[in-house]
Formats: C-alpha cells, sequence, structure tokens
C-alpha cells in the first residue's frame, strides 16, 4: 500500500490568504521556468480549473525523489508504466505530484506518495514471482 501525503488543507490555506489579499499574485503565481516547461512538455492535463486565474487547462507533473534512483532521481516522469518501472528496480522512493498554470504560473505540491518495492499492494508482488 502507498503511503500517501494529501496537501489540500495547506492548498486552501495559501488560496485563502491570496483571497484575503495577505498574499499577491506574485507570491503564489511563482512557479520555476523549469517547472512550466515540465507541464508544458511532459504534464498531463487535468480538469481542474486553476483557482487564481480560470483557466481550465491546468497541468499535473510528478517528480521522483530517492537515494538509489541514481539518474532517475529529482527527474520528471510522465508515464505511469515509467513509474512501474522505477518502482520494480527500487525499495523506496517519494512521488510529488504537482498542480501547474502554465498561463499564471500558479503551482502547488498536490500530494506526495511512496513507492517502490517496499510499497507494493498485496498480491501484485506475489503475482510477478510466480511469472
Amino acid at each position: 500500500m502507498h503511503s500517501v501525503t494529501d496537501y489540500g488543507l495547506a492548498r486552501r490555506a495559501v488560496l485563502r490568504d491570496f483571497r484575503r489579499g495577505t498574499l499577491t499574485r506574485l507570491d503564489v503565481c511563482d512557479a520555476h521556468p523549469e517547472l512550466i516547461r515540465a507541464a508544458q512538455c511532459i504534464g498531463t492535463e487535468i480538469a481542474d480549473e486553476c483557482p487564481v486565474c480560470g483557466v481550465s487547462r491546468m497541468r499535473l507533473v510528478t517528480y521522483v525523489y530517492g537515494e538509489k534512483l541514481k539518474q532517475a532521481n529529482g527527474r520528471a516522469i510522465s508515464t505511469e508504466a515509467e513509474l512501474r518501472k522505477l518502482g520494480a528496480t527500487c525499495d523506496e522512493f517519494a512521488c510529488y505530484d504537482v498542480e501547474v498554470c502554465v498561463e499564471c504560473r500558479w503551482n502547488h505540491l498536490r500530494r506526495q506518495s511512496l513507492h517502490g518495492r517496499l510499497h507494493e499492494q498485496p498480491g501484485v508482488a506475489t503475482a510477478r514471482r510466480r511469472r
């Protein structure tokens, strides 16, 4: 079972502070150029509307981090297949999903999850071993 941390409460707090005027648009729309590039090139389009500018073409970018990932450490990944392949070759790594609006540069960490052989779902490892 994957361990998942959801950052929805933190997101709501940032948006609340933005709407109250405590944070400016420059404070919340500060995506790094590399994050914008990753969102445009390999990010997955999601149905959610941007909470800042209202554009409905937000993107989700997934990054992986782990000591044993070697060249993949810190890399954005583009497919579920790539995530499964890393999971089959590494005991543990963290996966970070970041929502990005390429129009206004809003970005926020949605969730963090642990993956790898130590976090396989029951039955998946058994089925792999039988092959």
